[in-house]
């Protein structure tokens, strides 16, 4: 016997909020097991009602972002109307991306507010884990960041294309990532309209998607942490770290470690670095040849599902999805200067020091004679060097909306002192993290220890011991980010 807020066929009456959950690349539904089952926990079906799409599983996610991300609105359509069928109006909107399906989230909300939702439901909460909203490019001198820069792009999907920002949006002759990172973008307007927005990302160990990308910042803090004592949220240690202050004051550091551990930490570095050169041996002489084996064969398969989905009975229901063609292009935005060149081929790890301007502010004079006139009146040097307020903003009240929370005082962000160097990032990376940015998130950095797939674990994507961390992530979560 139902109970007194379902109907005949199990659907809760009383839930006016949806909240949608999606995969990630060569995922399927079950990877977003933990964090449905952990929504379900605190919220029963008569106030939120879940979606973990798939129409995107496993090789469809090649297909690219757009196609990726239409189908994706297309089932968040589809639900919305049978939910509203069975007497259960929706009235709010949540949407989660884990990884790839960061993008087709932003993607899929472009198009829900083009289509007029949004005049219609209130978007609540949106969520990206471990999402490479700048791309999976690496800024990384050496074999593994030749190999992974040049040979990544060229395994023949879409989305791949997508992700090393070589592809070119319709005719827009420009990359989809920096057409949805446009200001006057569809996608950036929508992404505004949520009440809160937050990003978490490893800050080690994921090989997929790392910290610059998942958590829009031009430097690493993380990248040698050295002796450095890492401060987390009070209950929620060891794994998520304090936005407003990484790292504890000088002053309350531990000891040095004694020197038998020293030794050994040498020791352990030594044994990684000859385990890694194995590894790339292994990759260059097996894997590789396999992997361009497998790509021919996918991106064969990806071109004829792509092909069918822009003509018969699938091209007309996704027509109406679209973007049409005069609207990418009356974009304006400032990476349509910057970008000239995806730099495949940069190769220090940092941008000098002794540079006089960086590419960012290179490229916000080119696009701001203000700032320009500003700065020339202030006598205000540039740097290309980032002091750690502008790589991670400080956490504003909860129970407030991003954009009250955005306009937080120097005074906020005044403990966080120490310079970074500025990654080499190309220009067009830059100005996504800087628009995306201007957008407000708050931002988590997460510290998994005990499993180095750190990508895997961040949502507990399969029950693992080792994922066990995650677990901690999900509940920060629940906790301090989503609203019902």
């Amino acid at each position: 016997m139902s109970n007194n807020h379902e109907d005949a066929d199990g659907i809760p009456r009383k839930a006016d909020h949806l909240c949608v959950l999606i995969h990630g690349f060569w995922g399927n539904p079950s990877h977003m097991d933990h964090l449905a089952v952990s929504l379900r926990q605190r919220y029963s079906e008569d106030r939120l009602h879940l979606l973990v799409t798939e129409r995107n599983i496993g090789n469809l996610t090649y297909d690219g972002t757009e196609v990726g991300g239409e189908r994706v609105a297309h089932e968040i359509e589809e639900t919305l109307n049978t939910l509203a069928d069975k007497g259960c109006p929706i009235r709010k909107l949540s949407i989660v991306g884990y990884s790839f399906g960061g993008l087709l989230a932003r993607y899929a909300i472009g198009l829900l507010d083009a289509r007029g939702w949004f005049d219609k439901l209130e978007p609540v909460n949106f969520t990206t884990f471990a999402s490479p909203h700048v791309g999976v490019r690496i800024p990384r001198k050496g074999v593994w960041g030749y190999i992974w820069n040049n040979v990544g792009p060229r395994q023949g999907s879409v989305s791949a294309q997508q992700l090393f920002l070589v592809d070119s949006f319709g005719d827009s002759g420009r990359p989809l990532l920096s057409i949805m990172a446009d200001p006057d973008s569809i996608f950036v307007r929508a992404l505004a309209k949520f009440k809160n927005r937050s990003l978490y990302g490893n800050v080690v160990n994921d090989r997929t998607t790392i910290f610059y990308t998942t958590m829009l910042s031009m430097v690493d803090p993380f990248r040698d942490l050295g002796d450095a004592q890492v401060n987390y949220v009070k209950g929620y240690e060891p794994v998520v770290i304090d936005p407003d202050m990484y790292f504890l004051p000088a002053a309350e550091l531990k000891e040095s470690l004694p020197f038998g551990s020293r030794v050994w930490g040498q020791i352990t570095r030594l044994f990684t670095t000859a385990l890694f050169w194995a590894v790339v041996v292994l990759f260059l002489s097996i894997v590789l040849p396999l992997f361009f084996l497998h790509s021919i064969s996918q991106w064969s398969h990806s071109r004829e599902r792509v092909r069918l989905h822009e003509e018969g009975e699938s091209a007309t229901l996704f027509r109406e999805y679209r973007l049409p063609h005069v609207m990418v292009k009356e974009m304006q935005s400032a990476v349509e200067e910057a970008y000239e060149d995806v730099g495949f081929h940069q190769d220090p790890d940092y941008l000098s020091t002794t540079s006089k301007s960086s590419p960012a502010d290179s490229i916000r004079r080119r696009n701001s004679p203000g700032l320009k006139a500003k700065e020339a009146a202030e006598h205000k040097p540039s740097s290309s060097s980032i002091t750690i307020q502008e790589a991670s903003s400080p956490t504003p009240e909860h129970d407030q909306p991003n954009s009250t929370r955005e306009a937080a005082t120097d005074d906020a962000i005044s403990k966080k002192r120490r310079a970074y160097p500025m990654l080499a990032l190309s220009p067009a990376q830059i100005a996504i993290i800087e628009s995306l940015n201007s957008v407000g998130f708050r931002k988590y950095p997460v510290y998994i220890h005990n499993h180095r797939h750190s990508h895997a674990a961040i949502i507990v994507r399969a029950p693992k011991p080792g994922f066990d961390e995650g677990k901690v992530v999900i509940r920060h979560w629940l906790d301090t980010e989503f609203q019902i």
